[in-house]
């Protein structure tokens, strides 16, 4: 049971209930001194500036590395050594409209929207089957034709799930501590990773698993329902990989590469060329060897290990630094949240980066066996690049709404500038 805020303010920060109590005190406060418009609390909070910046950074070096890790391949199968760094480049501009506009709107919209959004999830991976519509490259059916760039359904799938499941338990989170409670984002979670796999898309169909269980740890799941629920998703792992013949002689080449150094061994063998060749400061930036068409796939799913090529292991560090950041900043507005939506909206968002960056280190690094998987931020891919930076955006939004943001408001109309604050503060 939380504490009431006439206790301690350091509850809040734990607590959603507590931040409630906190946000409509302040509210209440801030009105007495003189606010007529308490909307006014919802839309002038403060944004996360290292967030934005961490943002921007990441995302400007991702176009950096893409022409980089592509140029070579674009100019001999495009004519143009600029072809895959202006499509990352449009992705750019898409994701800075997307950011900046769910910054603006209030997040909790998203709540009341979650199943059209979810439905749209659904009818997106549904499409990708439809012939002519859905794309179909290396005997994946993962795309949808649009007129500038193909989109990836998945992508913005398993953002809808986040959305759904954040709502959902917020909504309902007494009864996420029974079975009952959690089938509904159960059996979301498990519709989505198959039709998922049906395309095949092995690497996101793992991303959505994972992101479904941390959901529901973050919703209050008890330890043995994970328990039991573990045990047939594990069983599962070896049925998928049998079911097809590519994913056995992939496990294969992640058992012993040289097996088959000219098959299904060689992207992983070549990647492990291009990591030990950059050492600890790499052969330079735009000085990578294995870009010149040894290392398939070097602009997107294995762009970390042109990375490491060129700019060695302290700028693969600088580079997980970044995402470092990124999570901790998405943890820190989830605590600062102002409701249970938010705080589970901002702990789903800071999840899928944790996981989809995690799961594209280990796959590069030989520690998984091969799949295809972007790198967030970085690998060249539109629709992956707009839907995280909207994602960046939803945080912003959370962050506006912050029980932080509310304070520094109240503060700033009802004592002025620093000056003021500085007095309030010290009061308090």
């Amino acid at each position: 049971m939380c504490t009431p805020p006439c206790i301690s303010h350091l509850t809040h920060i734990a607590c959603p209930i507590g931040i409630k109590y906190y946000v409509e005190e302040t509210a209440e406060r801030l009105k007495k001194g003189g606010l007529k418009n308490n909307k006014l609390i919802q839309t002038t909070g403060k944004t996360d500036r290292v967030l934005t910046a961490v943002t921007l950074v990441m995302v400007a070096f991702g176009v950096l590395m893409v022409y980089s890790a592509s140029s070579y391949n674009a100019e001999v199968n495009y004519g143009n050594r600029f072809h895959f760094m202006y499509k990352q480049f449009l992705g750019v501009i898409f994701g800075l409209c997307a950011m900046f506009a769910l910054a603006i709107i209030d997040y909790r919209r998203l709540a009341k929207l979650r199943y059209v959004i979810l439905g749209a999830g659904f009818a997106l991976l549904l499409l990708v089957f439809i012939p002519g519509v859905g794309v179909e490259n290396y005997g994946a059916r993962r795309w949808i034709n649009l007129p500038f760039f193909t989109l990836q359904a998945s992508e913005i799938a398993k953002f809808a799930f986040i959305i759904f499941a954040a709502a959902y338990m917020a909504k309902n989170y007494r009864r996420m501590s029974t079975f009952r409670g959690l089938l509904p984002v159960l059996l979301v979670g498990s519709l989505m990773c198959v039709l998922i796999i049906l395309e095949p898309n092995m690497s996101i169909t793992m991303c959505v698993g994972l992101l479904m269980f941390v959901m529901m740890f973050i919703g209050g799941a008890r330890i043995k329902h994970f328990v039991l629920l573990l045990i047939p998703f594990a069983a599962l792992i070896p049925v998928l990989i049998l079911l097809e013949p590519y994913r056995l002689s992939r496990l294969m080449a992640f058992l012993d590469p040289w097996a088959a150094p000219l098959g299904e061994g060689y992207q992983l063998i070549q990647s492990y060329y291009s990591l030990g060749s950059g050492g600890l400061f790499g052969l330079g930036l735009f000085n990578s060897r294995q870009k010149y068409l040894f290392l398939p796939f070097s602009e997107s799913d294995f762009i970390l290990s042109i990375i490491g090529e060129e700019l060695g292991l302290f700028g693969c560090l600088a580079l997980f630094c970044g995402y470092v950041l990124m999570i901790a900043r998405a943890v820190r507005i989830a605590q600062r949240a102002s409701d249970r939506f938010g705080c589970y909206l901002a702990s789903g968002v800071g999840a899928i980066i944790a996981i989809q960056t995690l799961v594209n280190i280990a796959v590069v690094t030989g520690s998984i066996p091969p799949t295809g998987l972007p790198l967030p931020f970085i690998s060249s891919g539109s629709s992956s690049l707009i839907v995280f930076m909207g994602s960046v955006g939803i945080l912003q939004s959370i962050a506006r709404a912050s029980h932080k943001s509310v304070e520094a408001v109240a503060r700033k109309e009802r004592y002025g500038g620093r000056k003021g604050n500085r007095r309030i503060r010290d009061k308090e």
